[in-house]
């Protein structure tokens, strides 16, 4: 979907480049050409294992909440485009530190976009929220842009709440827009708490798969397929800033809006071996909506954006990246051969 040329030698900041989402986009951009430098607080196995670092053009190790570590790291990045995913990203995390959800994603982002107005003229600014920032009536209908914004716990009110912050310096003149994925999945995550990660573990040490929630629905879809569509408003964003739409919904197509205990089985099915599984202890999806979908109608009429993989390919591509990793392959190989097949590099296959 990029356009041709556009990323080569364009420099581009990420923040959170060392996180899930944050190396994919890293190594991506880099195989795109990109001059990438990225501010992050620490660094994730994923980063590490694919050498995310060997082709960056900076790698600052930095915290959102610190205003003069972001001032001197966009002076030295001089970014023409920003992509703003360092967050605290786990729901679970936010019942436990409700303080800190609310200072890393909602003010860190003010400081991040103040730091940007103030010692930077990038010509994008992408600022990357979640689904989980729509106020759930419970109703199990997808989710548009333009529904309203909320939260009742802490993790999705700092997400609607980091809209809140967008929205306004967007008024303040930065060329500025949001977006929001579903469930994202893929090779090299490890966050603690959630689903595809935690099956993975369980497939390579053998213990068994606690599933929380079985029932839940999600909008499940591999991490390149929205990465993809954030490609996509930025691009949108040097062409037209005037034109592009505030924010950005990027969702499966309505058949891979799974239950988790359809998502585990089809995973169960693909690990050589199985996957061993046993429900959670009563209680443990304590706070978690029952369904959550997105309406991804914008991204698809107005930047011609679909998921590019399904979510048959996003497991096969997810199993085998962690079965090269047992397997003790070189993993920025194994995840650029997969961004390259993904982007229709007719000589790479999975």
């Amino acid at each position: 979907m990029a356009a041709d040329g556009f990323w080569a030698g364009r420099r581009v900041w990420i923040t959170g480049h060392t996180g899930f989402k944050g190396s994919w986009l890293a190594l991506w951009l880099q195989w795109l050409g990109a001059e990438v430098h990225g501010f992050s607080a620490g660094v994730t196995p994923l980063y590490e294992e694919a050498d995310v670092a060997d082709g960056l053009a900076g790698d600052v190790r930095g915290d959102v909440r610190s205003r003069s570590e972001l001032r001197a790291a966009v002076a030295r990045a001089r970014p023409d485009v920003v992509f703003h995913l360092a967050a605290q990203a786990l729901v679970r995390a936010g019942f436990e530190r409700p303080v800190e959800t609310f200072t890393i994603n909602a003010s860190g982002t003010a400081k991040v976009l103040e730091a940007l107005r103030d010692h930077g003229t990038p010509r994008a600014v992408v600022v990357a929220t979640s689904d989980k920032c729509y106020r759930n009536d419970g109703s199990g209908r997808p989710f548009a842009e333009d529904d309203p914004l909320g939260g009742d716990d802490p993790y999705s009110a700092s997400k609607a709440a980091q809209e809140h912050v967008a929205a306004a310096y967007r008024g303040l003149g930065l060329p500025l827009a949001t977006v929001r994925a579903g469930n994202v999945l893929g090779g090299g995550d490890t966050a603690p708490g959630r689903l595809v990660a935690d099956a993975m573990r369980s497939a390579e040490s053998g213990e068994p798969l606690q599933v929380r929630a079985p029932d839940a629905v999600r909008p499940w879809q591999h991490v390149l397929c929205p990465l993809e569509g954030y490609l996509a408003v930025a691009e949108r964003l040097v062409a037209d800033p005037a034109g592009t739409e505030p924010s950005w919904n990027f969702g499966p197509d309505a058949d891979d809006e799974l239950p988790v205990a359809r998502l585990v089985e089809a995973l169960r099915t693909r690990w050589p071996g199985g996957l061993p599984v046993r429900a959670a202890a009563p209680g443990a999806a304590a706070g978690e909506a029952p369904v959550l979908r997105l309406d991804s109608s914008r991204a698809r009429h107005g930047l011609g954006w679909t998921p590019r993989w399904t979510l048959a390919q996003a497991l096969d591509a997810t199993v085998r990246w962690h079965v090269r990793h047992r397997e003790g392959a070189d993993m920025r190989v194994e995840t650029l051969r997969q961004i390259a097949a993904f982007s229709g590099d007719d000589t790479v296959s999975l």
